[in-house]
């Protein structure tokens, strides 16, 4: 039996992170704290990266220790389960700190894969 593809993982951390960015280029803390929809939209995509990020192959994360995948997983429980009593401190940090980190590993397989896949052609 073949283990599936992260790719489709890889490629929804990768779109979640990318519409977040987008949404929050050049929001102040200020005007994220005061605006219910962007920190809607921000908590979504954390929620998405979250639960993709757990489909991803151990052998994958184990290339990237420096990634606290964990709490990369972690975070997702907390914002179903306790979602009223995240500060939106914490999001603010995860998205101005911790997302480019994440984005940045996802895009790194995505390239190796696709070099991987021309050198089999």
């Amino acid at each position: 039996m073949t283990k599936p593809s992260p790719i489709p993982r890889l490629t929804d951390i990768v779109e979640a992170v990318e519409f977040i960015d987008s949404e929050m280029v050049g929001v102040t803390f200020r005007a994220f704290d005061s605006d219910r929809r962007k920190y809607w939209l921000v908590e979504r995509g954390i929620e998405i990266i979250s639960e993709a990020s757990r489909h991803l192959p151990d052998e994958l994360k184990a290339r990237h220790p420096d990634v606290p995948w964990q709490k990369v997983a972690g975070i997702g429980n907390v914002l179903h389960h306790d979602y009223e009593r995240v500060a939106h401190d914490l999001l603010w940090h995860v998205v101005r700190d911790d997302l480019p980190r994440l984005v940045k590993v996802c895009q790194e397989e995505l390239a190796a894969d696709r070099a991987r896949e021309q050198d089999h052609r």
